[in-house]
């Protein structure tokens, strides 16, 4: 089994906590204890034993994410440390030694994680693209009918899209499952992005349209909770569920016991209420600051504006390679973003507006007073 390096999440390790200016983040500014607290009494919290929990997530936490996914119980969620575990060991069940159905597609642009552990278990990865219409980003399915195949085991798809920000409707996640279905095939679906819509209207789950699905998500992106390594794998099928269970007891064994009880009141319907709408406000206002930002230099720019998601994808029009364009902004001007070749987009970089105001306008400035000058 050979890794290749993930070179989006090496280069954001080395740099992020060293640059002035970070816009590589592609969450929103993370909560403090006291603010995810709020009016709650901190006592309750500080008299937990510092043991296990229940290695699948508590009973409570797994009830508290059910409510999200119609039909769902607590049985059809098993808990993981963040998304990250959630993908992994969902392409871990379904890839290794799998010799009959070898073959992965997702969708790209995306977080290439699932490509590179898909690859890594020696499945033959195939994409299928996002295409750049002029004023949206939309699923080429016809590329994804002639890719599929019965020897396809997954499709992976991110909705809201890391990192275009774009949205798929619900007619195109049934389109998605219909392909699935005809070859046999399940879909893992990550949708970390869930909750942070600009215009306020929730995401829809393709756990609604499918029942071959495996939807991740955690509290990290949209939740603005990434400190605490809590995700999870949400399916109608308990069977499988339970299979994942036993993954992770190879893995991480279970989330931190603190991790689950400030999960649990995250979720709460209040607190889950006040934080999403934290996140939007955020988002909304913040993506004012980008969009001035692209409309001065559009010379030098172009955006098809995200749905969701505190990112989006920009194409300049330099020679200068991304990685190259990067690693002089981290050097010269202590701004980090994240390079579009780490998504297979050559000339783009990402863009993460989610944090301090401030931050994002002078790191913006900088990202111009770059360009200028390189050419």
């Amino acid at each position: 089994m050979k890794i290749e390096r993930f070179e989006l999440e090496r280069i954001q390790s080395e740099w992020e906590h060293v640059v002035r200016y970070n816009l590589s983040e592609s969450g929103v500014e993370p909560m403090s204890v006291i603010e995810l607290l709020g009016d709650q009494s901190q006592r309750s919290l500080l008299e937990n034993k510092l043991g296990y929990p229940q290695t699948n997530g508590s009973i409570p936490l797994r009830e508290l994410v059910s409510k999200q996914y119609t039909g769902a119980t607590a049985d059809n969620i098993t808990v993981t440390n963040g998304g990250a575990e959630a993908n992994f060991v969902a392409i871990w069940r379904f890839i290794q030694g799998n010799k009959e159905r070898n073959e992965f597609i997702i969708q790209l642009p995306n977080y290439m994680q699932v490509w590179g552990i898909g690859k890594a278990f020696g499945a033959r990865v195939k994409p299928f693209w996002l295409k750049n219409n002029g004023s949206a980003w939309v699923p080429d399915f016809e590329e994804l009918k002639n890719s599929i195949s019965k020897r396809t085991c997954l499709i992976a798809i991110c909705n809201p899209n890391n990192p275009t920000g774009t949205i798929m409707n619900s007619d195109q996640l049934r389109t998605i499952a219909e392909i699935a279905e005809d070859a046999g095939a399940w879909v893992l679906s990550d949708e970390v992005y869930q909750g942070a819509e600009l215009d306020g209207k929730t995401t829809p789950s393709m756990f609604d349209f499918y029942d071959k699905v495996l939807v991740t998500n955690s509290l990290s992106k949209a939740y603005g909770l990434p400190g605490l390594r809590i995700g999870w794998i949400a399916s109608p099928s308990k069977e499988v569920i339970f299979d994942l269970w036993a993954h992770t007891d190879y893995t991480s064994i279970a989330p931190s016991m603190l991790s689950d009880a400030l999960a649990i009141v995250a979720l709460e319907r209040k607190n889950r209420e006040r934080i999403i709408k934290r996140t939007r406000g955020i988002l909304r206002n913040n993506w004012s600051v980008v969009e001035h930002w692209l409309r001065n230099n559009k010379h030098l720019f172009e955006c098809i504006a995200p749905q969701g998601g505190a990112i989006c994808l920009v194409k300049y029009s330099r020679a200068i390679d991304s990685v190259e364009l990067v690693h002089r902004l981290i050097q010269e001007k202590s701004v980090l973003l994240a390079p579009g070749d780490h998504f297979l987009m050559p000339h783009h970089i990402r863009i993460g507006y989610g944090h301090n105001e401030e931050h994002l306008v002078k790191g913006l400035e900088s990202v111009v007073e770059l360009l200028i000058s390189a050419s």
